[in-house]
């Protein structure tokens, strides 16, 4: 279920509260191979099945950067700001990557509100802890705290 937020006072209330899981998502070899493309990054770990098949994985791996990405597939899923002019991606402040995410694995994400911080402007920026799991797995894939300021 998607937690809904009309207002700056809604985000300060959610500190410390968690959000999720999302819906799973198959990180699929073709979409590793787009973003391969899309990113010039053609490492033969991740695009080289038959090589990665004798690597330290035994098959290719989503790179880190693509894990990282669908973030923004998922917070939608978590949570959703309404009434507000806009909003907008800050960055991040810290990502880790303590696991990999092997083609035709399925990842899903949870969200937790870390802080918020008056910017000027009618502004809040949001910081979002998005922790991002892979099925199966003890440790999670990806971990980035995100930044988020929307203008109420």
């Amino acid at each position: 279920m998607t937690a809904v937020f009309r207002s700056a006072a809604d985000y300060r209330a959610a500190v410390g509260k968690s959000f999720g899981p999302s819906g799973w998502l198959t990180v699929s070899q073709s979409r590793i191979e787009e973003f391969a493309d899309a990113t010039g990054d053609h490492q033969w770990i991740h695009v080289d099945s038959a090589r990665a098949a004798t690597g330290p994985y035994g098959t290719t791996i989503a790179h880190g950067f693509l894990t990282l990405s669908l973030v923004n597939h998922f917070l939608p899923q978590l949570l959703e700001t309404r009434d507000v002019k806009f909003g907008l991606n800050y960055g991040c402040d810290r990502v880790r990557f303590p696991g990999v995410v092997r083609a035709g694995s399925r990842v899903r994400a949870r969200a937790g509100i870390i802080g918020v911080e008056d910017v000027g402007e009618g502004a809040v920026q949001v910081k979002i802890r998005v922790t991002v799991e892979l099925e199966g797995a003890d440790k999670p894939v990806c971990v980035a705290d995100t930044l988020s300021r929307f203008y109420f």
